[in-house]
């Protein structure tokens, strides 16, 4: 059914999650699902305390929302949302275009509470949001595992139930560390900060007061009524754990001495200090102006429906009842995903919203690190004991397994009735083909309004600004025209993302045969919809290609569009070149070295993608390699005297260079275990999955002299991989292979020596009794 209205989910919280998986057994006709999340990989809160105890891994811990998503149906946007325009019903993301939607729910749990005391902000951990918590906890336990002879003095402040599970399962880690290295486990001092009279002021006394007894037992130091006041570098280093620059920029804890300053005076030296107190909800919700009661959470009623604004939903930690407060704690976002998601349709199909009330008392399991529990519910506690701990993991892992193991096999299609499905019938709707098939044309005035280009170019005498049937280029007297096309069915559910990507792999075609982009056409399908959905989605795949055009100093002169069941997009490309400087796949001589600049596993990747079978974190950086443009490798080649070059798409990189060695006439040697890799290929591997097209490229392993010696390596099918926006493959002399690699890496780090061409001498004697046109392949 075409796209009529937008159901949009920021977050991955577990309401969210629950919905998802739900909304993927009963999906609605005519409604796009789409989830806008930071991570790939959502925490389940009730794990995370043995998680960080060293008792669970990190996908036993995490919701994969890759494959729930693509389960579900819906698109994944993987961004910061960053505030709402509420009258134009748009998210705002950082790095992306604005998200309609027609009804909106929230679940992006809590973020650390404004570090008002001195220097908290600056030298603490905090341990929400605790995806970024939990990259800095993985620095501290690999720094003691390499370093176990070394004292370490670790501070926690805030003695509620997030911060006793801490204190546990901090010190049983690093205990278990310290074990294993046959280290003395007192180079661990840990201290934990209160501001009250007692532990856990939330439960029952006689739980707060066990909890007590059992971390002084284990030489836990407790500093109860006192309040942290400020926190300083004994040394003065600068240092940021807690700023909102992005990961890849921020530093990561190297123990340097913080003071810890207490208001009776007590001063405390550590080296690690975590902030657990009381979290506060983003600050763009209350901008954007949704209600939101004192600490900026949103203000929502027995519906988890908006009081101010009726089109937004929200639930888990971000959201407050108004009727009905509860603590923040993951036992009632769980129970939330239900009744949000039947509201949430609801709200879609104008019917009345149900009430939810939540349970008043509820239980609460508190890990104590050693595959232990205490139990507490009202006024009644109970352990430690391992028979709660085992309890508690069984409930855990119950839950964690509805979001595993999914298939697509036997899904359901939404039909026109409404919440009910059915098979898809292929007759459901009747769609013209030929001209009847094109985007309308108030579609496409709308969005090429909206594009603007930042490159302005002399030569292109009628591009997009016209209404002319055809576009019109110059081409110098001294130069030469390079053309090139592709185009392909949408990898990622995000137009914007797909227009990077597939702008990248078209102009990738241009830098290896060494011309400089010009100009492109495009032509995109857009899925069935709404003339606002379609346009929406044709503004952002075309912005997506526009950018990297312009990046490249490009322009997108024109195109054709179409209507289709799936997103598709591809560009025909214009580069220009001093004939004489042309790179060619026939320049291959005898001695050169080979160099690959990017890994390979993209189409293993998406075919598990595919299937369900590829972690969030592979396809993560899948898409990191697609959006690096080969511009600026192709001019390193070149720089550094590149005999011949190509770059590795869709017959895979024998394909490719089979295409090389046959026009040099020349033979190859492939180093196997030189071959640079994305993450989660040997995995796929191993389970047998492959690329629809990879049967059809391993024909060609017949030009692979020893295939019969080489076939059983665990890489070897990846010789054979289609790849999407793969990397370049060049051959540059031997004596500047060293200087080109080392240049290279320097922006491209996966950039690898994989090979060489042999020389005559090397053919035709010894163990290569062969001709030319063929490829050795090394690999133990």
């Amino acid at each position: 059914m075409p796209v009529e209205t937008d159901l949009v989910l920021i977050g991955g919280g577990h309401s969210h999650a629950i919905a998802i998986k739900d909304f993927a057994m009963n999906p609605m006709s005519g409604v796009r699902l789409t989830l806008i999340t930071d991570v790939y990989h959502t925490p389940y809160s009730g794990m995370l305390p043995g998680y960080v105890a060293g008792l669970y891994t990190f996908d036993q811990c995490h919701i994969d929302l890759r494959p729930l998503a693509k389960f579900a149906g819906a698109r994944i946007f993987v961004d910061r949302a960053i505030g709402l325009d509420l009258e134009r019903n748009q998210v705002i993301c950082a790095n992306r275009p604005p998200v309609a939607f027609d009804v909106l729910s929230i679940d992006i749990g809590s973020t650390p509470a404004s570090l008002t005391v001195p220097g908290a902000r600056e030298y603490t951990i905090p341990v929400k949001p605790i995806s970024k918590f939990l990259t800095y906890w993985h620095e501290i336990t690999t720094t003691v595992a390499q370093s176990p002879e070394q004292k370490i003095c670790i501070g926690i402040v805030g003695g509620g139930v997030g911060g006793v599970e801490l204190a546990f399962a901090v010190q049983s880690h690093l205990h278990q560390i310290y074990q294993d290295a046959r280290q003395p486990t007192n180079n661990l001092e840990l201290h934990l900060f209160h501001r009250t009279t007692r532990l856990l002021p939330g439960r029952h006394r006689w739980v707060g007061k066990q909890v007590e007894k059992i971390l002084k037992s284990r030489g836990v130091v407790l500093h109860l009524e006192e309040n942290v006041t400020g926190v300083k570098s004994k040394d003065r280093q600068d240092i940021d754990f807690a700023s909102d620059a992005p990961m890849n920029e921020r530093k990561i804890p190297d123990f340097a001495p913080k003071i810890i300053e207490c208001n009776s005076g007590l001063q405390i030296e550590c080296d690690i200090l975590f902030w657990v107190t009381q979290a506060s909800a983003a600050p763009w919700l209350q901008t954007a102006g949704l209600a939101t009661d004192a600490s900026g959470f949103i203000l929502v009623n027995d519906k988890l429906q908006s009081i101010s604004h009726p089109q937004v939903f929200a639930a888990g930690d971000v959201a407050t009842m108004v009727n009905h407060s509860r603590p923040k704690a993951g036992v009632f976002a769980v129970r939330q995903g239900k009744p949000l998601l039947e509201n949430l349709q609801r709200a879609l199909q104008k019917k009345p919203l149900k009430s939810f009330i939540p349970q008043k008392k509820f239980l609460i399991l508190i890990g104590t690190g050693d595959q232990r529990a205490i139990a507490s519910r009202g006024k009644m506690g109970f352990g430690p004991e391992s028979l709660l701990w085992r309890w508690k993991d069984r409930i855990d892992r119950k839950f964690m397994d509805k979001f595993t193991n999914l298939k697509m096999e036997g899904r359901s299609y939404p039909s026109s009735g409404k919440g009910k499905s059915r098979k898809r019938k292929d007759s459901q709707i009747m769609h013209c083909a030929g001209c009847g098939a094109k985007v309308g044309s108030k579609v496409l005035e709308k969005v090429l309004h909206h594009i603007q280009q930042q490159t302005h170019r002399d030569d292109i005498l009628i591009g997009i600004n016209t209404f002319d049937d055809a576009a019109v280029v110059r081409v110098p007297e001294d130069k030469v025209m390079v053309q090139t096309i592709d185009y392909f069915p949408a990898l990622v559910d995000d137009p914007y993302l797909l227009g990077k990507i597939a702008t990248n792999h078209c102009l990738s075609d241009l830098f290896a045969m060494g011309a400089t982009p010009q100009s492109a056409l495009a032509i995109a399908t857009i899925p069935y919809a709404s003339s606002t959905q379609q346009e929406d989605d044709l503004y952002q795949l075309l912005l997506g290609a526009t950018e990297i055009l312009n990046q490249a100093g490009a322009v997108l002169m024109g195109g054709h569009t179409t209507e289709g069941a799936e997103l598709a997009f591809g560009l025909t490309c214009n580069g220009l070149a001093f004939s004489e400087k042309l790179l060619y796949n026939s320049g291959m001589q005898s001695g050169d070295v080979l160099i690959l600049t990017k890994p390979l596993g993209t189409g293993v990747l998406f075919a598990a993608d595919m299937r369900l079978r590829a972690k969030g974190r592979w396809i993560e950086s899948a898409i990191k390699s697609m959006l690096v443009s080969n511009q600026n490798a192709a001019k390193l080649l070149l720089e550094y005297g590149a005999t011949a070059c190509t770059d590795v798409t869709g017959f895979g990189l024998v394909g490719h260079l089979l295409e090389m060695v046959k026009a040099s006439q020349v033979a190859v040697e492939l180093e196997m275990e030189a071959i640079s890799v994305l993450p989660g290929v040997v995995e796929i591997l191993q389970q047998g999955i492959f690329s629809s097209l990879y049967p059809e490229n391993l024909r060609m392993s017949a030009s692979i002299q020893n295939s019969e010696q080489v076939s059983t390596h665990v890489l070897y099918p990846l010789l054979f991989d289609p790849q999407t926006s793969g990397g370049l493959l060049a051959t540059v002399p031997a004596e500047s292979a060293s200087a080109c690699l080392q240049a290279l890496q320097q922006e491209y780090s996966e950039s690898r020596i994989i090979g060489r061409v042999l020389t005559k001498s090397e053919v035709s004697r010894g163990e290569w009794h062969s001709p030319y046109e063929v490829i050795f392949v090394r690999g133990t």
